[in-house]
């Protein structure tokens, strides 16, 4: 039997920085400052420039920072809010939980991001902002999407969760919306060591809101302006997430180059991820398509192989959302069904995806 590949080993990945989480917890304990305070400020401040935008707010996580941004809109109960049918359930769940109605619309079956051109026949009096989602780590045509938004004088909210320092043209996901949504789940490119999340956003008035709301709609001790919740990034996970902040474009450059591999040596037997110019992907999944995934899922486990599916249940046919939808979604159907995510992680070595391929390309 070969030598087990993780699909994911957070503990080798971490590795690397090691030393200086222990050097930073220490530091964190004999300060004492534990909620919304120096580490937290230093890392929204660092965040908010590596995106590109002026402001930055932590909150506990990704979920969150979806939920804190539509109830910082103020948009009306029961507007709608356009997102793609394929999306992580996170993003349906967000939409909901602020008392709006998800609209599912088709992705485009060679990115798996919103599908341009279906997106005008959805729109309706109701609704009131887009969720664009950069699924994968593939920014979604985010130049089409604001034509859009701006014709219809929608909100533009982009889920970047997966899309850590992913660019088109050099700007950075989370920066061309009203605001961006981030994740912080500990395997996201830019992982923490527990839950963390932040949105991104240009807009002064914006962000002194999702200050408040995400703090008991408090910015001032025992002042509460407005109906906040409780939601603030950890100072330990702030503290942490900036040192590994200042190794993303390394995180992300070793992933693109293990993206090369499977790009250039898997067999095209294999649908792979399409390549497109001025288009910075940085990977947080390398899924492939093949009609018989589960059979290939298990032949790469009998070869100590380990992968996962992102995601086997489509959201509209989740439990959850049993009364919501009521359309067909066949692309999404499809695309759910044939889907599968190979390791690609900052552990990984070039000699594991090689592999991998060596594997796969004998199935």
């Amino acid at each position: 039997m070969s030598k087990l590949i993780y699909f994911e080993n957070l503990s080798k990945s971490n590795l690397f920085f090691r030393k200086k989480l222990k050097d930073k917890f220490n530091f964190f304990l004999k300060k004492g400052n534990f909620i919304l305070s120096d580490n937290v400020i230093l890392f929204e401040k660092n965040f908010s420039k590596f995106i590109g935008t002026k402001f930055c707010v932590g909150v506990g996580n990704g979920l969150d920072a979806l939920t804190i941004a539509f109830r910082a809109l103020e948009i009306k109960k029961n507007s709608e809010v356009i997102v793609a049918s394929n999306s992580y359930i996170a993003c349906i769940m967000a939409i909901k939980n602020s008392n709006l109605r998800p609209i599912l619309v088709e992705p485009d079956i060679k990115t798996y991001n919103l599908d341009i051109k279906k997106i005008e026949k959805k729109i309706t009096k109701k609704t009131k902002a887009i969720l664009a989602v950069h699924l994968y780590g593939k920014p979604c045509d985010m130049k089409q999407l604001k034509k859009i938004c701006k014709k219809y004088k929608l909100f533009l909210i982009e889920d970047c969760a997966q899309s850590h320092g992913a660019s088109i043209n050099g700007q950075i996901t989370g920066s061309f919306g009203d605001m961006g949504c981030f994740s912080f789940y500990p395997t996201k490119n830019l992982g923490g060591f527990g839950d963390g999340g932040a949105i991104t956003c240009n807009n002064q008035s914006l962000y002194n809101k999702l200050k408040k709301i995400r703090n008991y709609g408090s910015v001032k001790k025992y002042q509460n302006d407005i109906l906040g919740v409780n939601s603030r990034l950890d100072e330990i996970q702030a503290a942490f997430l900036s040192i590994k902040l200042k190794y993303l474009n390394k995180i992300n450059n070793h992933k693109i180059k293990l993206a090369a591999l499977y790009d250039k040596f898997l067999k095209n037997d294999f649908i792979k991820p399409i390549k497109q110019k001025n288009i910075k992907d940085v990977f947080h999944i390398y899924n492939i398509r093949h009609d018989k995934r589960d059979k290939i899922k298990k032949y790469l486990e009998n070869y100590n192989i380990q992968t996962d599916i992102h995601y086997k249940i489509p959201p509209h046919r989740q439990k959850c959302f049993k009364n919501d939808f009521k359309e067909q979604y066949p692309i999404t159907d499809k695309i759910h069904a044939t889907t599968l995510s190979l390791p690609i992680s900052y552990s990984h070595k070039k000699k594991d995806i090689l592999q991998i391929i060596k594997v796969l390309n004998n199935f």
